[in-house]
């Protein structure tokens, strides 16, 4: 059997562990060649993440304002109804009989007041010469009680006319209707707590997103120290369950003033445009929010470690050798790292050949480029850009 003496196994076991780097660049063969960019302060985008669930911008349940069977269902549940259009009919017949009856005792208290206001003219103009004042005040009297007697009838002919429009019940908002919870024939009764339908507006949709005080206080004192300038208008941005990102863009709606006991966050309202339902009610989202502009280095994501400790650290060439720096980063924009302490504009960060370097390792630093799917390339030499 083919043995390998144990002096080689453990040097192909090291140069595997390292991804080869010790036959790229064994060690006494000069300083070690690694790829650098130039850092630089500039403008980034303040954006933070939330966590926030979908809500219907309102909501209503469908009851009943009268006794009735229902004679017939509506709408159709697969299409949006619109505010006012009918989705129930109860049976009329006893609501209409009371419209008759109010209106024929309407018409009988009118035809009573122009007698008794007759009769009090009259006693008035015979004061003094037949009639008494006591006769004067039981004719005023009676004519105040047959003039009440008709506002009284009228208002029972608009009651009875009220009912009976109860027996068609509409939708008081547009929106997305639920399955009928009742069929013709059904008994219902007036004010139940079983719910006929249930009629949701999808368009606009809210989403309630959730930002940590302690984050929020944060923000606020860079704000107010002029690190971050705030922007003009506080839009958001949405990522759906599958994880796509919604292409309509929200705004705040209602700003959040108070501090749940259980979760420590503070509830912002954004409003969406849905106008193809994508978004609805209970949906579990990712919101973006761009809340201002501040000053920091980005640094490729590639190029830093985070440590055991959660420590972000990243390399710096620094006269010819290698110096590990520990970092404090504001999160993440696109695929660089904010950083915001640690590191200094015209510094050489190195982003390639990091694997296996040690502090005050000798290097041999090349100007290097990132494009946009983060390959590093290595720029090209004076000589070589004017061939």
């Amino acid at each position: 059997m083919f043995r390998r003496p144990l002096a080689q196994i453990a040097a192909l076991l090291v140069v595997i562990a390292t991804g080869g780097a010790l036959a790229q660049h064994p060690p006494g063969q000069g300083p070690r060649p690694v790829g650098t960019i130039t850092l630089k302060t500039e403008s980034v985008p303040m954006i933070v993440t939330l966590p926030g669930r979908a809500v219907a911008r309102a909501e209503v349940a469908i009851r009943p304002r009268v006794d009735g069977f229902v004679t017939e269902v509506l709408y159709d549940p697969a299409k949006p109804v619109v505010a006012g259009a009918p989705m129930f009919r109860i049976d009329p017949t006893t609501y209409q009989a009371a419209v008759e009856q109010a209106q024929a005792n309407l018409a009988s208290a009118k035809a009573a007041v122009p007698q008794v206001e007759g009769a009090y003219e009259r006693s008035r103009k015979l004061q003094g010469s037949g009639s008494t004042p006591a006769l004067l005040e039981e004719a005023k009297a009676a004519m105040e009680k047959a003039r009440a007697d008709a506002q009284a009838a009228e208002a029972a002919l608009r009651l009875a006319q009220t009912e009976l429009s109860w027996t068609t019940i509409t939708s008081p908002l547009a929106g997305m209707a639920s399955i009928a919870q009742v069929t013709a024939g059904d008994l219902v009764t007036a004010g139940q707590s079983d719910a006929l339908a249930t009629v949701t507006e999808l368009d606009p949709i809210d989403v309630d997103m959730f930002e940590p005080s302690a984050r929020m206080q944060r923000i606020r004192n860079r704000i107010d120290t002029g690190q971050i300038t705030m922007a003009k208008t506080l839009d958001a941005e949405l990522t759906l369950e599958n994880g796509k990102t919604y292409d309509v863009t929200g705004e705040i709606v209602a700003p959040g003033y108070a501090v749940s006991t259980s979760t420590g966050s503070i509830d912002m309202r954004f409003r969406f445009g849905n106008p193809e339902l994508r978004v609805l009610p209970g949906m579990f989202v990712r919101g973006r929010l761009e809340i201002g502009q501040t000053q920091a280095i980005l640094i490729p994501q590639l190029s830093a470690t985070r440590e055991r400790d959660g420590t972000l650290t990243a390399w710096i060439a620094q006269e010819g050798k290698a110096a590990k720096r520990q970092l404090t980063d504001d999160g993440i924009y696109r695929d660089s790292w904010i950083i915001v302490d640690g590191l200094k504009d015209g510094e050489l960060l190195i982003v390639n050949g990091l694997s296996n370097l040690v502090e005050g390792a000798e290097i041999s630093a090349t100007p290097v480029t990132i494009d946009e799917n983060g390959v590093v390339i290595d720029q090209p030499t004076p000589s070589a850009a004017t061939e």
